[in-house]
């Protein structure tokens, strides 16, 4: 077993300076090293175009691409490379993995699970200042996030699908960035899925402070809306896009949907059931790509984030609306185990 630990760190101010704080982090820890030797290993299979990323930027998260432009300023890297890293746009497809999300009433409970190389160790409160919604959640990939919610309580994860026929697009972690950074409800969410352009196929699951929630089913070449509380690997309206072997989704959504009470379960309870191992939905398989890394909630109601790092751990509470009205966060990490001997990509 392993100890973890993921910073908290919280910024008010513009995208490019958010970027510069965000690479002056990087340059303290690993992670650049590390992704290098991982490019070694793994050829990217795509190509950067420098201008036609830029210009699907400023079409669509102008604001991101400042933020982007302060991590290379500071960190002095040429553009290609920055976009190689961060821009997450034409990206090479991913290896499976797993992800369970349950939508209660009012609270939405997901377990991320992935490879641990990947995971930045990186718990973020922004609240921009030059356009674009402030945002709490885990840090992908610097400038992605893989769940989260905004100021405004829309709510997002997602869900791996499959790895087939991919297309020019956004990956994606900058997919659920973009969600968070630019919609207020799941009614806005939907109509910026349908709009951006997408390189693989995932669920992502959106829930807003009125209650409504959607499992918006996308890949590059289509997009279908379900309004289901459970979503595991599987696409269950774009079924002709799914998988080979879906097996273990599925049998995963039915001990997920036998552990979960049918009348009005409490989130607590369903938190628990997500972050204790016994009830099987929390996942040990890290080197298949595919373990539990951390089990998140949230409230839109009440904008409430609820984050466990590892196994079997309590779930730590972040009020973000106090946060939004100036207080501080006094807690700058997270601890957690592991059952597994691979780091985080900052170790």
């Amino acid at each position: 077993m392993q100890n973890v630990k993921s910073d908290i760190l919280t910024f008010r101010g513009t995208h490019y300076d958010y970027g510069v704080a965000v690479g002056t982090w990087l340059k303290q820890t690993k992670m650049l090293k590390n992704r290098e030797k991982e490019w070694r290993k793994r050829v990217p299979r795509f190509d950067i175009d420098v201008q036609e990323t830029q210009a699907i930027f400023q079409q669509f998260a102008p604001q991101i691409w400042d933020e982007i432009r302060g991590i290379q300023d500071v960190l002095n890297i040429p553009t290609r490379q920055a976009i190689l890293n961060f821009a997450h746009y034409r990206f090479t497809t991913l290896p499976d993995s797993g992800c369970s999300v349950f939508v209660g009433d009012h609270y939405l409970v997901r377990n991320y699970d992935y490879h641990p190389a990947t995971y930045d160790g990186r718990y973020q409160l922004f609240q921009p200042t030059d356009g674009g919604y402030a945002q709490i959640g885990p840090m992908s990939r610097t400038t992605g996030r893989m769940d989260g919610m905004n100021e405004h309580g829309l709510v997002m994860a997602y869900n791996f699908m499959h790895r087939k026929k991919p297309a020019n697009g956004f990956v994606c972690y900058m997919v659920g960035r973009l969600i968070l950074e630019y919609c207020r409800n799941v009614e806005e969410a939907i109509s910026l899925l349908k709009r951006i352009p997408h390189r693989s196929s995932f669920s992502y699951i959106v829930m807003d402070a009125t209650g409504a929630h959607a499992i918006i089913e996308v890949t590059p070449r289509s997009i279908d809306i379900r309004h289901d509380q459970t979503c595991t690997n599987h696409f269950k309206l774009l079924t002709h896009e799914n998988r080979n072997y879906t097996k273990e989704s599925e049998e995963r959504l039915a001990r997920l949907e036998s552990q979960i009470p049918t009348s009005s379960p409490d989130k607590f309870d369903v938190f628990k059931r997500f972050n204790n191992p016994q009830y099987e939905i929390y996942s040990k398989l890290f080197k298949s790509w595919s373990g539990t890394i951390h089990t998140s909630m949230y409230d839109p109601t009440t904008l409430t984030a609820w984050i466990a790092l590892g196994e079997s751990q309590a779930p730590i509470a972040f009020d973000f609306r106090a946060w939004l009205d100036g207080k501080s966060v006094e807690r700058v990490t997270l601890h957690g185990q592991l059952d597994t001997d691979i780091h985080f990509a900052t170790e």
